[in-house]
Parts: structure tokens; sequence; C-alpha cells
């Protein structure tokens, strides 16, 4: 419930004054319905349909009164003609709360989710490390709707008890005793009835279970189904889906049973109400007729509110494990948080290196005391405008030393300094903003070949596109495209071999005129001409930019200046290219002759 509240006072400061003025107009909404029903009875006595004494019922005769100076004719006439009027009322002002129901409510949905979302990108790189990327879809689809939907019950909520209270009111002055008497039986079923509001919070926890798995797995399947089609494992994947589709049915049955359930005790309570309040009415507390048309008016539209509090309890109670998952991701990403502002993150200022950048007893873990080093004891230095290749088996740490370099993630001990200086908060900004990564599995945005380049500048012309595009050998092929630099990739540029895509990213990277550039892996897709061709620029830019090389095809890192040998997250070599491979003894050299045998 803890969690509603947190959402509720969200709402609240959200909205703000509308807030206010939306449970404002839905009172007097309320008001002016209960004083409709109020005045039914009476003014059809007045016009001779009953011929009841209205002097008997508080408050009515004051406002009957001017009524009875109407000439007998004309009442009908003037008491149709006030109907109307306060029927149009009510429904303008239910108008106007409506829509601005409607604001409120899509309004905040959208400041949820620009919160949210402004939450992940303002984590650091190893809240992502932590967690499953198909978890966060879940929350900002499923469970956010699902919060949504209950907020905008939450309010339907407010009006429900408000009309009630209203009604409540009403009945009171008319009857105080038979008025108690029908809250203590509401009461009695309400207490009976909250087993099932417990019983939705469970089903709605196994709702969010299974919303979660399913998001989760279909981006596994889609993500893999050119292995499944390879494999030819098809069958396997649908017997899972229509495993969990059983189970996800079983589940929103249950909710609708749980609901009907309790509308049927309401209704079975509201049969026996009636029956015990018309009978102590006319036997017991000998209630005038007048009113007890009155009472028994607004009580048939009362007790359906009990039932649709009860209904509205049960869905919101179903919601609450979405509510705390929105609010766990959040905090989540709060504790993650390494950007204050994205509004106001400076954009110009990069990392003007005169020296270079060094690395000094950094110590790395992913689990914290718990799992082994992913690095230990690293200690190095890149020279600037130089060529640095980092190598070794998989598993060796090149990546995780990439990512403490770039300050995607922080060293557990030790410490990356930059021209001398230890790389502080602010300063880790700045070299991010001075490097442009490729990674080995190059990523595209389903747009045009213009539109991903531009995402690295801007501000890039035609001509700078490109230029880039010559560099990365990817110029040719993108020129015998039918609509160019306008041809759409793609999800994650499948329309483009593997090769096309890694140059395309390359030439995403140079665009961006980067003081140090970073290669994982970034030829490994490429034919051994594009290779050469990516090899020879390379060396155009040597003298000009810090470069970062991590290989495993050693035969491209031949011109490096220097080259790092990791093995389970320590370099056990450092030296050039000729030096280590002449160490016949060294882990380098075996790793050569390993690859000239295999491409023998």
């Amino acid at each position: 419930m803890k969690h509603l509240l947190i959402y509720i006072n969200k709402l609240r400061e959200f909205a703000g004054f509308k807030l206010y003025v939306n449970l404002v107009g839905m009172t007097l909404i309320s008001f002016l319905e209960g004083i409709g029903i109020f005045l039914l009875v009476p003014a059809l006595g007045l016009i001779g349909i009953f011929h009841l004494d209205t002097s008997g019922i508080p408050f009515v005769s004051y406002l009957v009164e001017p009524l009875q100076a109407v000439p007998e004719r004309a009442r009908l006439s003037v008491l149709l003609g006030g109907f109307i009027l306060l029927i149009a009322g009510q429904a303008l002002m239910q108008r106007k709360q409506t829509n601005l129901n409607l604001e409120i409510q899509h309004g905040f949905i959208r400041y949820l989710r620009v919160d949210i979302y402004k939450g992940l990108l303002q984590a650091d790189w190893a809240f992502f490390l932590r967690n499953r990327r198909s978890d966060f879809t879940h929350v900002m689809t499923n469970e956010l709707m699902r919060v949504s939907m209950s907020t905008y019950l939450a309010l339907r909520l407010i009006t429900t008890l408000l009309f009630t209270a209203v009604q409540i009111g009403f009945a009171l002055w008319l009857s105080v005793q038979l008025t108690a008497m029908v809250l203590i039986c509401g009461l009695a079923v309400a207490l009976y009835s909250s087993k099932f509001i417990k019983r939705s919070k469970s089903i709605g926890d196994e709702t969010s279970e299974l919303a979660q798995n399913y998001i989760g797995g279909m981006t596994d399947h889609f993500n893999g189904m050119k292995d499944i089609k390879s494999n030819m494992t098809e069958a396997q994947h649908l017997t899972w889906f229509r495993a969990l589709c059983e189970k996800m049915e079983t589940n929103l049955v249950q909710f609708g049973k749980t609901q009907s359930a309790s509308q049927y005790v309401y209704k079975v309570a509201s049969a026996v109400l009636i029956s015990l309040f018309v009978f102590l009415s006319l036997e017991v507390f000998h209630i005038p007729a007048e009113k007890l048309v009155l009472i028994i008016v607004i009580f048939s539209r009362l007790w359906p509110k009990f039932s649709t509090l009860q209904a509205n309890w049960e869905q919101i109670a179903q919601s609450l494990p979405a509510f705390k998952s929105l609010a766990d991701l959040q905090r989540d990403c709060a504790q993650a948080r390494e950007l204050d502002d994205l509004d106001r993150v400076p954009q110009g200022s990069r990392v003007r290196m005169k020296q270079g950048i060094e690395c000094r007893g950094i110590h790395y873990r992913y689990d914290a005391g718990g799992s082994a080093y992913a690095l230990r004891n690293i200690n190095l230095s890149i020279p600037v405008n130089s060529m640095t290749a980092i190598v070794g088996k998989s598993g060796a740490g090149k990546s995780t030393l990439i990512d403490i370099l770039i300050g995607l993630i922080k060293p557990e001990e030790g410490e990356v300094l930059v021209d001398g200086e230890s790389l502080a908060h602010d300063d880790g900004f700045s070299l991010r903003r001075s490097v442009s990564y490729v990674s080995q599995d190059p990523f595209l945005f389903h747009a045009s070949i213009r539109e991903n380049l531009l995402i690295a500048s801007p501000e890039a012309s035609e001509e700078q596109m490109w230029e880039a595009l010559e560099f990365a050998a990817s110029a040719e092929f993108v020129r015998n495209l039918p609509l160019g630099l306008d041809a759409v990739l793609g999800d994650r540029g499948v329309r483009l071999s593997g090769g096309e895509r890694q140059r395309i990213v390359l030439a995403r990277a140079i665009l961006r005129k980067p003081a140090i550039l970073i290669l994982d892996e970034a030829t490994s897709a490429l034919d051994s001409e594009n290779e050469a061709k990516i090899q020879a620029a390379l060396d155009r830019l040597k003298g000009r930019t810090t470069i970062v090389v991590i290989a495993h095809r050693l035969s491209t890192i031949r011109n490096a200046d220097q080259v790092l040998v990791l093995e389970n997250g320590q370099v056990i070599q450092r030296g050039g290219f000729q030096q280590l491979s002449a160490d016949t003894k060294g882990t380098f050299s075996k790793l050569l002759e390993f690859q000239a045998g295999v491409h023998a």
C-alpha cells in the first residue's frame, strides 16, 4: 500500500491545482446529483402524482414552497424546466470534470514515462550490467499501464467516495436509524469481502511475474530467431510459449472469478438488506411513506456504489505489484545515478590530452565482495596519439578494461589518470565525450543511414558523412543502395551484412572526430580487402588520434605502437608486435602460432 501512496503523492505533485479543482468538481457534481434525488419524490407530490406531506422532510418544504405560488397548470412545465436545467448543468460539469480527469490521467502517464526513462539514462553502465534489458521494457509497458489504470481508478474511487458521502449525509438527515442499519450491513459485507482484496493482491503478484517472463522470453526469442530457425527448434519454443500463455490465461480467469464472487456476495447481501430494510421501516420504525420512498430511492443508487468501491479496490490491489515494480526501478536508478541533470549536461567540453591515459593498481569485480576479480593489479599507460592493442583469450578482461578506461565503470581499487590527473567525476564525462567506441556487436537503429550517422554528429554536412563512409570503406556499397544515405537499415541493421554494419558503425564513430578511438573487434566481420582498407585508414590516423584496439585477429595489429597481453585479468606481457612475437615462450607468440595454424 505504501507504493500506492507514493504514486498518489506523485500525482498530487504533478497535477497540483488541477487535481484540487477536479476534486471540488467531483464533490459539486455529487451534491447536485444528491439534490436531484432528494427533491424527486416531493416534486412528484407537488404536481399531484403522489399525495405526500412534504413538511415531514427536512429542508424540502423551503425548496418547494416557491413552486406552490405557481399556477397549478404551469407547475409541471416549471418543474420539468427546472429539472432540465439541473440535469444540463450537472451534465456540463460532468463533461468538464471528465475532460480534466483525462488530462490529469494521460499527463501523469507521460510524466511517469519520461521520469522513468530519464532515470534509466542517468544510471551508470554497471546498473545495466546487473539487470536484464527486457525487465525495463516490461516495467515501462505492462507495469506502467497497470499503474496508470489504477491511478485512474483511484480518481474514480475518490469520486465514488464523495458521491457516497453526500448520499449518506442526505440519508442520515432523513432517518438516522435506517441509515445506520444500512451502513452497519455494508461494513459487515466489506469486512467479509476483504479476503477478495487479498486474493486480488496475490493474483497481481503472479500477473507481474508472468508478464515479466513473457516480455523477457519474447525478447530473447526474437533476438535469437536466426539460431531458432537454423537449428529447427521452433517446436520447443512453441511449447514454452503455449505453456506460458496458458498460465497467463489462468491468472486472468482467476482474477475475473474473484471479482465475480465478490459481486455475487454484494448482490445477495443487497436482496437481504432490502427485505430487512422494508420490514423494519414499516413494522418497527414506522417511517412515513414520503421518507421511505426517498430513502429507498437513495439507497437503490447508493448500494451499487458499495459494489463499485469493492471492485475498484480489488483492481487496485491486483495492480499493487506494478506500483512496487515502478518504485523499485526508480529507486535503483536513483542509487545508480551518474548524471544529475540530462538537460544540463555540457555537450562541448572534451578532454584534450597532452600525455595520455594511465592505470594504477586497478582491481575490479562485477559482484563486489563475492565474485572473482575480472581485473587484478592493472598498471599500464597509453601515450597520446599512439595505437595500443589489447589481446588475450576470451574472458581475459579486455572489454572490462576498456569500460574502466572510458569511465563506464569505476574500479574497486586503483585509479585512472589523464595527463597525470586522477579522473574525477566530471572529467570522466568529458573523457567519454571525447571517445568514439565501436563494439564487436555493432548496433544500428531502425532508421536511415543518414539518421544513424547524424546521431554521432547532428551538425555534420553530407560531405562530411561521405568522408566518414570513405574512411570506413563503405561509401561504395552505400552509393549502390537505391536510396543511398536515406536507405532504411531495418531492426539493428538487419538489412546489411555483418561487415557492412561494422563499417557503418565505424563511419559513425569517425564522423564524431574523436580524440580517442576504441575498436572492440571492429574489423572481425570484414573481408581481407576491406580490412586492409581500414588498416590503411587507421595508419593515417596515427599521430593524430589515440587508438585502442581489442583484437583476436593478431595480423591486424602489426602496426600498433604497443601490445598489451591480458590473461585472467592481469597484464602478463607488454611491448611492440615484433618484440612480443620474438619471445617464443610468451603467450603472444603462442597465440600467433595458433592463429597461423588455424589459417594455414
